[in-house]
């Protein structure tokens, strides 16, 4: 394996490759590798405790993920650059307007994930975390789990629910609502704002299961009643694991 000073703005393919070998097991699904050293906290909060809040039909449907855990991600928006293209891992800070949190590579079921870790708080990694899986449960979760999800959706454009859950899917909601009279109309446009809503949503569910969270209220928020409507349904689609609890009154039972 080569050393930290060898694998410099590797661009991010290059640096899995090289990682590929030396993986280490954490499940089934699991496998991690961290470029920089870690102690069993820092392992425990940054894998073990994540990973075990997952459902196990997420990890079904994510099949086999590698992590990769990096000092730095530098943007480079598709320019050669040494020899590479694309996102780099770097060991030293880039700039705060190139930096990027999380870049994944490779198709579900054999995805890897590199996380930027380094002068990041773990709260925020584990966001950043939960909406990379989020990323890869869509493409790997099965056609009628989404058209479920997906029927919700017309629903409530259908009875003019405004808000959305996250930035992305607000303004592809929006971008749906000015540019298509039809708005349950299976189009390209729809795809897209749904497939960001269920990311959105999905990670807000994952992340919930596993952190007590606040959900930021403001105009663009989906109103608390929906919110719920959706989490119910992927709580009945991906079932909390063992001990864990999606909504405040089940941490009672």
């Amino acid at each position: 394996m080569s050393t930290p000073t060898d694998l410099e703005k590797l661009s991010v393919e290059a640096f899995c490759d090289r990682c590929s070998e030396a993986m280490i097991p954490l499940s089934n699904t699991f496998s991690y590798f961290p470029a920089i050293p870690l102690s069993e906290e820092e392992v425990k909060d940054y894998l073990d405790d994540p990973i075990s809040a997952l459902p196990p039909a997420v990890s079904v449907a994510v099949r086999e993920v590698s992590i990769l855990l990096v000092p730095y991600l530098e943007k480079v928006n598709g320019k050669e650059k040494n020899g590479a293209s694309g996102d780099l891992v770097s060991y030293e800070r880039p700039p705060e307007n190139r930096q990027t949190w999380f870049v994944r590579a490779g198709a579900v079921g054999k995805a890897r994930v590199v996380f930027a870790i380094k002068d990041r708080e773990v709260a925020d990694y584990h966001y950043h975390f939960y909406r990379a899986v989020a990323s890869l449960t869509i493409d790997g979760a099965r056609e009628e789990d989404l058209g479920q999800y997906f029927s919700l959706l017309r629903e409530e454009l259908s009875n003019g629910i405004h808000g959305e859950v996250d930035e992305q899917g607000w303004r592809l909601k929006q971008a749906l609502l000015r540019r298509q009279a039809n708005v349950r109309r299976e189009t390209k446009l729809f795809r897209e704002y749904a497939r960001q809503s269920f990311i959105d949503t999905m990670t807000l569910y994952l992340h919930g299961i596993c952190c007590d969270i606040d959900v930021e209220t403001g105009p663009r928020q989906l109103p608390s009643r929906h919110l719920r409507k959706r989490l119910e349904l992927l709580e009945g689609l991906y079932p909390p694991p063992q001990g864990y609890a999606v909504f405040p009154e089940e941490l009672n039972r």
